[in-house]
């Protein structure tokens, strides 16, 4: 048994605290800005109303075994206010969120060996502050070291697909692929769906294609054929599916633009390689949200 912190309690966040509470044996803390009354997980094996401790001033916050992070990308430093107290006893973070710069994001607040990056799929929609939609399964994915291996010792008869993974750049670069393109139905405001017209689809394909060559300089293996493989992904979803990029456009909440494609534009210009596709989409929805304000 271990006592868990989660900070965050969005999607993500959420969908986690339902997994560990279904598969019994731990203490599960929630952190989060607010109090939650009744927040109810729709799993596709079924609801589970979360039932855990919830903490909402990081002052009061215990020492736990481990800590998870499920806040969106860009906000580290609001986590890191829970860290302190919440690592008192040396807990490991486990950073559940986008991108490909977990470590770069909490080494400021936390040292570098007691950070683990964590690759998280699993569509799932925040529907209202009381519900939380999950849509299929949830993959985590971390790195193949000895604290990895406790992590997915966690989710052990949670009905999980937690495992550790030899490569884990490679793992985390691809699905960064799959995020870059979702940048499409946010600017368009569409759903899903849209990815099946053919030049949707084919504006999908070079955003992907350059996340693929940023992500080689990186140090990942990807092959030219996940640019296909992303966009098949995304037109056999449902039509009717907003990723959460769109759906916080959607709410008027910040944006892990950063995290998805500006990380593709930043490295880009570290190696010399040229991402104009992703360079437009974020400057058409930075400028799109500062219009709005």
């Amino acid at each position: 048994m271990a006592r868990i912190a989660i900070v965050g309690v969005g999607a993500i966040g959420g969908v986690v605290a339902a997994v560990l509470q279904r598969a019994g044996g731990h203490e599960v803390v929630l952190c989060a800005r607010r109090r939650l009354d009744g927040l109810t997980v729709e799993t596709p094996s079924g609801p589970v109303v979360l039932d855990a401790t919830v903490v909402t001033d990081p002052a009061e916050a215990p020492a736990v075994d481990w800590v998870m992070v499920a806040t969106k990308a860009y906000d580290a430093a609001g986590a890191a206010k829970w860290l302190a107290r919440l690592c008192a006893k040396g807990a490991p973070v486990a950073v559940l969120q986008n991108g490909v710069e977990h470590r770069e994001r909490f080494a400021p607040y936390v040292s570098v060996e007691s950070i683990l990056p964590v690759i998280v799929e699993c569509p799932v929609e925040r529907r209202t502050a009381e519900k939380i939609v999950q849509r299929g399964p949830m993959h985590l994915k971390t790195p193949d070291s000895a604290e990895g291996r406790a992590f997915v010792a966690l989710f052990a008869g949670a009905g999980v697909d937690a495992l550790v993974v030899p490569d884990f750049t490679t793992v985390a670069w691809r699905k960064l692929c799959h995020n870059a393109a979702g940048v499409l139905p946010t600017l368009l405001l569409q759903p899903a769906g849209v990815m099946r017209r053919e030049d949707i689809g084919e504006v999908a394909r070079q955003i992907v294609r350059e996340c693929i060559a940023v992500g080689r300089a990186e140090g990942a293996q990807l092959g030219d054929e996940v640019a296909e493989a992303v966009l098949a992904a995304y037109r056999a979803s449902p039509v009717d599916s907003v990723n959460s990029l769109h759906a916080d456009r959607l709410a008027r909440r910040p944006m892990e633009i950063d995290a998805r494609n500006g990380v593709i534009v930043r490295l880009g210009r570290k190696h010399g390689i040229p991402t104009p596709d992703n360079q437009m989409a974020v400057a058409l929805l930075e400028a799109m949200i500062q219009g709005a304000a």
